[in-house]
């Protein structure tokens, strides 16, 4: 793997909670890249797959073929969670509870459990506090959801601090935004902490106006949950899952990989538990929301110089 500068580790465990119920936005793309991108910069990092596809499963590297033990066994039938993690390949700092096919039947499975949606809580917050207690603090959990608002989903809301949503800049970007954010307003009364902390934008393509209309407006509704960086479209990026790689390793010189290194960049320097305003340096420092240029600096060069992929 290649090693990027150390980034400021949070004061507590941040659980991120990766979800748009829209298909086809970057959402297991942005969950396995972006903790690919803070475990490479030094953070120790939980990735949770709680996709019945196993996306995020196969990006990373981990068997998750069908009978397979996952977070299935977590969510349906109770076991505990240290069972059923595993290290990621090339990072050492990364590791993930794999989702499998059996996942699809969970919702139908818990729908007469009392407390269903409290059912993956439970279980994290159990763990993380074994690690904890052990000396192995995680700094980040990372959860993909399935592109719905079913229990599952409920599930990692329930579990989770901040949502991170990511958001195609395509036509009807923000179709279905707001249903999310009123979901996340009813779950506060179950997780009153929850919060829509980041939101960032996928598959920019700075030859087209409309990708500056989506961004302009997606920063005009949600204001400074966006992140300045946004990622272009990508063929690395794209190529990468079917390597079992995120695109770190397949191409960590690509215009895809850079841009998830400075929103990881972002992320880091933006923790709510914070004692003071933690910001990144000067140089790189997140510009003003009203700016034209909606694309991180090392992202802006990559598409200036043709770099796509």
């Amino acid at each position: 793997m290649v090693f990027r500068p150390t980034l400021p580790k949070p004061v507590k465990t941040r659980i991120f909670v990766v979800a748009n119920q829209k298909g086809g936005v970057g959402k297991t793309t942005t969950a396995v890249n972006m903790a690919a991108a803070l475990a490479g910069s030094g953070a120790r990092v939980l990735v949770i797959d709680l996709d019945p596809q196993g996306n995020a499963s196969t990006a990373l590297g981990i068997e998750h073929g069908e009978g397979a033990p996952g977070i299935y066994d977590v969510v349906v039938d109770r076991q505990p969670m240290e069972k059923f993690v595993h290290g990621v390949p090339r990072f050492p700092t990364l590791w993930a509870v794999p989702a499998t096919i059996d996942l699809s039947g969970a919702e139908l499975e818990l729908a007469s459990v009392v407390a269903r949606e409290s059912r993956l809580k439970r279980a994290l917050d159990t763990y993380l506090r074994e690690q904890d207690a052990a000396g192995d603090r995680f700094d980040y959990v990372l959860i993909d959801c399935p592109p719905s608002l079913g229990l599952l989903t409920m599930n990692a809301l329930v579990a989770g601090q901040e949502v991170l949503v990511p958001i195609q800049c395509e036509y009807y970007a923000l179709e279905g935004v707001e249903t999310l954010f009123k979901i996340v307003d009813l779950v506060r009364e179950l997780n009153p902490d929850l919060t829509v902390s980041t939101v960032l934008l996928t598959m920019y393509d700075a030859r087209t106006r409309l990708s500056a209309q989506v961004a302009e407006n997606a920063r005009e509704n949600l204001g400074p949950a966006v992140l300045r960086t946004s990622v272009p479209r990508s063929v690395r990026i794209s190529e990468a899952p079917s390597f079992g790689q995120t695109a770190m390793t397949w191409d960590p010189n690509s215009s895809g990989a850079l841009s998830y290194l400075e929103a990881a960049r972002e992320v880091a320097y933006r923790d709510p538990a914070a004692p003071a305003p933690s910001r990144p340096p000067q140089d790189s420092e997140p510009g003003d929301s009203d700016k034209p240029d909606v694309l991180g600096s090392t992202t802006a060069e990559a598409t200036k110089r043709g770099d796509v992929r």
